[in-house]
This record gives C-alpha cells, sequence and structure tokens, in this order.
C-alpha cells in the first residue's frame, strides 16, 4: 500500500510539473521499440508506462480529470517538461514507423486534447523556429526603423544647410 502511494506522489508531482501529458498506447510494441521511443523523446519529455488505476488518481490529484476516459487499456504517458511541439512531432513520428504505437490524447495548457488535437499540436513548427522566425521578423523591424531614424536627422541637416544658402544668396 505505501508502494502504491509513494507512486501516486510521484505520477501527481510529474503530472503538475508538465507543460503537457500525451497518452498513448504501447500493446505490441517490445521493450526494444519503447527504449528507442524513449530515447527519441528524453530532451523534452519522460515516457513512462503507468497503472491505469494509479494514473487516474494522480491526475486528479492533480486537477486532471479529462483523461479518465483515456486511460483504458496498456497506457503510457509522454510527461512533456521541454516543448510540446516536438514531442508530439517525436510521438508521430514513432507512430509512423511502428503503426503499434496509438497516440489517444493528452492534455495541454489546461485543456483536454483529442488524438486529433495532438496531431495538429505536432503539425506546428517548433518553438526554436517560431522563435527564429520572431527574431528575424524583430530585426527587420528594426533595421527599418534604424534607416528612419538614421534618415531623419540627415533630412534636416539638409533642409537647414538649403535655408543657409537662400539665406546667404539673399543677403
Amino acid at each position: 500500500m505505501a508502494q502504491k502511494e509513494a507512486t501516486v506522489a510521484e505520477l501527481t508531482k510529474h503530472f503538475e510539473d508538465s507543460t503537457a501529458v500525451l497518452l498513448t498506447e504501447y500493446r505490441g510494441l517490445t521493450v526494444a521499440e519503447l527504449k528507442e521511443l524513449r530515447s527519441a523523446i528524453r530532451q523534452d519529455a519522460e515516457y513512462a508506462v503507468v497503472k491505469n488505476t494509479l494514473s487516474k488518481i494522480a491526475a486528479n490529484n492533480a486537477g486532471i480529470t479529462a483523461l479518465d476516459e483515456d486511460l483504458v487499456g496498456p497506457s503510457a504517458i509522454a510527461f512533456v517538461h521541454g516543448d510540446p511541439v516536438t514531442v508530439a512531432k517525436g510521438l508521430r513520428a514513432f507512430a509512423k514507423a511502428h503503426p503499434l504505437l496509438v497516440i489517444k490524447g493528452g492534455y495541454f495548457d489546461g485543456s483536454p486534447l483529442s488524438a486529433e488535437e495532438v496531431g495538429k499540436l505536432a503539425d506546428l513548427e517548433s518553438r526554436e523556429v517560431l522563435l527564429a522566425k520572431l527574431a528575424g521578423a524583430m530585426k527587420a523591424s528594426m533595421t527599418k526603423a534604424a534607416f528612419v531614424f538614421n534618415a531623419l536627422p540627415s533630412k534636416a541637416v539638409r533642409t537647414v544647410d538649403a535655408l543657409r544658402e537662400k539665406q546667404e544668396s539673399a543677403a
């Protein structure tokens, strides 16, 4: 009983600390294939085979009830601590190569995700790509602003010179 309580406490902490939770069914995958999947997403997530009853209790303790109906059959959860898009992409790529892995759904940003929504999450660009695009857009905007700010003083100087020349020629 004490071990179950410790497992529930550990799972509850995983649910609370994760930026997203992606739920899969792994029926038919070998231990080697599961190890391969863990390695593929290790940088951004911890992938754990879980007991459904203990997972339901832990999720409910963390305030997540949306996964209750999906926690049936052999379940494994990717507790995401990095970029959820990268993990969703990793799970989808692995599922293409190993059709026995089924993405059941998940939980992200306070909302439940269906399997289709996890697929849409995988279609997004990664955080790094989006940040690079944002940085590029900001750099372009700053370059334009710098050009405008540099042009204003030089235009003012030309205007003042033209006025001075006009006054000198009139005198």
